[in-house]
């Protein structure tokens, strides 16, 4: 199997000036959709599994650039079995269907099916990577070094190589061996020591958010990887075709989780002294601003300054909080926070949710409706914003999807592919490597591929 996988990349013979003229048609109307693209022919390699690596290459993904997402032949992405709820297949096939987990972090990618724990598939590896621009894996350190897969060896086939390991404790450290999930990495890590309601025990965030701004930090380290390679190019290289010395990028959750403490970990750092604990929905330094039961529901007011607890005492009716000396300052309000949150909130049982939005609409005053899940996808702004959109499954049908958040005045991220079936595109992306229908066929019978 090995000497077949030595074949040239491309086989362009038999193309007619027909086809190369069509080819050139393509290629111009191509060249003019990428322009809404940022990243449009940057070459991804996604090695990552569960939902960091996933964030983090979808991001690229609805960037532009060509996501080839590395999945076990047997049982993939481990979230594809994460479940219920799940999206149902309508076309016949068997199971339960996509999980909304994997579907959440997976679009815009091409799914190739391929052990590498075969010689034959670290060949494959290697020739993808060869042309690849970034790599994402989310292996313990030092594993994929057994399959030829690490970077000191994907770097000697291309020095261009950006590749990325994601992982719970980073490369090196005490921990650094530990395979660590988000939730771990939330109580080790100060995060679920601070959520939760002041009386009662540490909390886990209600999403995984270590996890996606591990993701976020990834996204962010690659593109600045990216211009700094574009920055090593030599002149002559340049005209050679070079694009630049690639990197090795230790990104790890345990450190992002202490770099989102924010200024609750610098307030520790400044007073030498413990954290003030968990506070619910309040904070611990401005008072009011936090969620207060109404007749049907919560409501969140932000009276995070001495002009907006004037507005919140005149639409509570109640405008000589405003003087009264116990309430004067933050600092006062801060000191007699019981009191003051005992008062606002037996005012705001005594009207409905949409009472008190209607009254505080339009004052100035910061306030929110605390919405479930549901009423947040259906909510008229979220509708207006766009972020809600509906794509073509192959399998599942119409598919509702989150949409990318940011907009750009001249680009345009985009869903341009659902989230890839096991093995889907496993056919398409060994031929542009140059295998032909019959050597993928043999490599499926060896189980090193499926799809």
């Amino acid at each position: 199997m090995l000497s077949r996988l030595s074949l040239p990349l491309f086989r362009p013979n038999g193309i007619t000036t027909r086809a190369l003229a069509t080819a050139s048609n393509t290629k111009n109307k191509t060249k003019n959709k990428n322009k809404k693209l940022p990243l449009a022919g940057l070459k991804v390699l996604d090695l990552s599994r569960v939902l960091a690596g996933p964030y983090c290459t979808q991001i690229l993904g609805d960037l532009g650039a060509d996501i080839i997402k590395i999945e076990h032949p047997g049982r993939g992405d481990d979230t594809r079995a994460w479940g219920p709820p799940y999206a149902p297949y309508i076309d016949g096939r068997e199971g339960n269907g996509e999980s909304a987990y994997y579907l959440s972090v997976n679009r815009n990618k091409r799914s190739l099916a391929l052990s590498f724990a075969t010689p034959t598939g670290q060949s494959i590896l290697h020739k993808l990577a060869k042309e690849a621009d970034i790599l994402v894996e989310n292996y313990l350190p030092h594993t994929l070094a057994k399959y030829a897969l690490d970077y000191e060896t994907l770097s000697k086939i291309n020095p261009s190589l950006i590749y990325t390991s994601i992982t719970g404790y980073g490369q090196t450290g005490p921990y650094s061996n530990r395979p660590g999930f988000d939730v771990m990495v939330e109580a080790e890590f100060g995060l679920a020591h601070l959520t939760g309601s002041r009386e009662g025990p540490p909390v886990k965030v209600g999403v995984a958010v270590t996890d996606l701004t591990t993701g976020l930090y990834a996204v962010q380290s690659i593109l600045a990887a990216l211009w700094a390679r574009s920055q090593s190019v030599e002149p002559n290289d340049k005209k050679a075709g070079g694009k630049g010395e690639g990197q090795h990028l230790d990104v790890c959750l345990s450190d992002c989780q202490v770099a989102t403490l924010a200024n609750m970990g610098e307030g520790v750092l400044v007073s030498g002294e413990k954290d003030t604990g968990r506070w619910g929905t309040a904070h611990p330094s401005v008072v009011p601003y936090q969620s207060f039961a109404t007749k049907d529901g919560d409501i969140f007011v932000g009276g995070a300054n001495d002009r907006l607890f004037g507005i919140l005492c005149a639409r509570l009716q109640k405008p000589e909080w405003a003087s009264d000396p116990r309430f004067l300052t933050n600092t006062d309000r801060v000191t007699n926070r019981t009191a003051l949150e005992t008062l606002i909130e037996t005012e705001t049982r005594k009207s409905t949710t949409t009472e008190w939005t209607t009254r505080f609409e339009g004052s100035g005053l910061p306030f929110a409706v605390v919405n479930d899940v549901k009423q947040t996808m259906e909510h008229e702004h979220v509708q207006a914003r766009g972020m809600v959109q509906t794509i073509a499954h192959p399998a599942c049908g119409p598919l509702k999807v989150i949409s990318p958040p940011v907009k750009y005045s001249r680009a345009e991220p985009s869903v341009r592919r659902p989230p890839p079936l096991l093995g889907e595109h496993t056919d398409e992306i060994l031929g542009e490597i140059g295998l032909s229908q019959g050597e993928i066929q043999d490599l499926r019978g060896e189980k090193v591929v499926s799809g």
